[in-house]
């Protein structure tokens, strides 16, 4: 009977572990696609506001510096909520605010004594 008991135990214990694999399996796919919709709807604002070569531009970007990328892409969205670009921002103009926000970053110098 002690038997019975352990393999019922341990079975209630396999069952209560699936259950945990799958709420944490759900609570994932939860979080991948409200990543994906952010994402979506970040792709979608950045082609309204920006022109076909200054996105090409911030793609080329963010290859080799994504996380300037990601503060440019967010300073304009920015700007595009609170209704300050008017126009696409044409790739001159994003040239010009790359060279300003790159100037922000600070020089680290090391020297020897």
């Amino acid at each position: 009977m002690s038997e019975e008991y352990y393999d019922a135990e341990l079975e209630e214990l396999r069952r209560r572990r699936l259950l945990e694999l799958q709420k944490r399996l759900l609570e994932e796919q939860r979080r991948v696609q409200a990543e994906q919709q952010i994402q979506a709807a970040r792709k979608v604002v950045l082609r309204r506001i920006l022109t076909p070569e200054a996105r090409s531009r911030l793609t080329n970007l963010k290859l080799v510096r994504p996380e300037l990328a990601t503060q440019v892409e967010n300073y304009l969205i920015s700007l595009a909520q609170a209704g300050r670009i008017n126009t696409p921002v044409t790739d001159e103009q994003l040239k010009r605010l790359l060279a300003v926000i790159a100037s922000r970053k600070r020089e680290i110098r090391i020297r020897r004594l």
